[in-house]
């Protein structure tokens, strides 16, 4: 039987030319996801992505932009903005009938079914504000890997041990799931390798937008 592939639009904050990197993210939500196709596209103009409050700001009113053209020139089910900071999610809302999903708002409400224990591994200095309001008193750990201060650091070797360092502190300071505060965990594909070495479930904000987005597509359009 055809699968009916439901088409959602993804926002990449990170500027991308190569386009296996570009696609990564929504190729692994196809994986997981099979009657979901993702279109994706990036911002222009960001090359290290948003990993402090100017380069967030900078991205904002682009992540608006390529919302309203998803909507107007492609027509799709839900729009996930791929980026834990959820720059430009709450104006989306606003002015779209389309459902917005935020990666970070996505990874911190699905983090809540295992666990009123969380733990939040980012990039930055402090957990992105929205995962923070949507946590409250949930969030009993943060931390960040060693020598990492943007998406592309993720990129590099050393980045993976020093992540599971980070990841076993926080389960040491009572996390009992971990979500991780940066879709460049998702582009790195991080986030199993570091539940089978902690013990604990470590969320990838990428497909935890995914299934929001499978979910909301497939509720509103019943098909």
């Amino acid at each position: 039987m055809k699968v009916h592939k439901r088409k959602i639009g993804l926002v990449r904050v990170l500027t991308v030319k190569d386009k296996e990197l570009l696609e990564s993210h929504g190729k692994s939500i196809e994986s997981h996801f099979s009657d979901l196709s993702i279109i994706t596209r990036c911002i222009p103009d960001q090359s290290k992505g948003i990993y402090d409050k100017e380069s967030e700001k900078a991205a904002i009113r682009k992540v608006i932009d390529l919302g309203l053209k998803f909507e107007e020139e492609v027509g799709v089910r839900a729009i996930i903005v791929s980026c834990a900071a959820d720059p430009g999610v709450v104006a989306l809302k606003e002015q779209l009938n389309t459902p917005i999903i935020g990666a970070g708002s996505a990874v911190a409400s699905l983090s809540l079914v295992y666990s009123n224990k969380v733990g939040v591994l980012g990039i930055g200095d402090r957990t992105p504000q929205t995962i923070k309001e949507i946590l409250g008193s949930c969030l009993v750990a943060e931390s960040k890997p060693y020598g990492v201060k943007t998406t592309l650091d993720l990129m590099k070797k050393e980045a993976k041990k020093s992540s599971l360092i980070a990841t076993k502190q926080l389960k040491q300071r009572g996390a009992k799931v971990i979500a991780l505060a940066c879709t460049g965990f998702s582009s790195i594909g991080i986030a199993q390798e570091l539940e089978s070495e902690v013990g604990i479930p470590v969320l990838d904000p990428v497909l935890a937008a995914g299934l929001f987005a499978w979910y909301l597509a497939k509720k509103r359009f019943g098909v």
